[in-house]
């Protein structure tokens, strides 16, 4: 309680020259600088906002790309698949398939009747 504030943290020991002062003061400004520039950094919430929307893209864009890609993969194999098991039932029923044909033709060819 009894000490200066202004030489509370720093004991004399010994006298310093001038030159070696200004370097101590020049060193400690650039230390302030890029401690202020990096607040600065810190509470620019609009950067922020910006940087972690552009992330958040980026992010989604691969996923979309890998998505498709395992649709890609995917899609042919099953479709050829199910193409091939709807020829297999109807070459095991082939009763049924022509029923359902012929149904589907009489419907168009009535629909088509009904216009003229």
């Amino acid at each position: 309680m009894g000490q200066d504030q202004g030489t509370a943290g720093t004991p004399v020991t010994e006298a310093k020259d001038p030159e070696q002062i200004r370097e101590e003061i020049e060193e400690t400004r650039r230390e302030m600088g890029d401690t202020v520039e990096a607040l600065a950094a810190k509470a620019d919430v609009k950067a922020r906002v910006h940087e972690k929307v552009e992330s958040t893209k980026e992010s989604m864009a691969q996923k979309k790309d890998d998505l498709l890609g395992k649709a890609r993969e995917t899609s042919p194999d099953s479709v050829a698949s199910g193409a091939s098991q709807a020829t297999q039932k109807a070459k095991e029923n082939p009763i049924p398939v022509a029923a359902v044909g012929a149904f589907a033709a009489g419907f168009l060819i009535g629909r088509l009747t009904k216009r003229s």
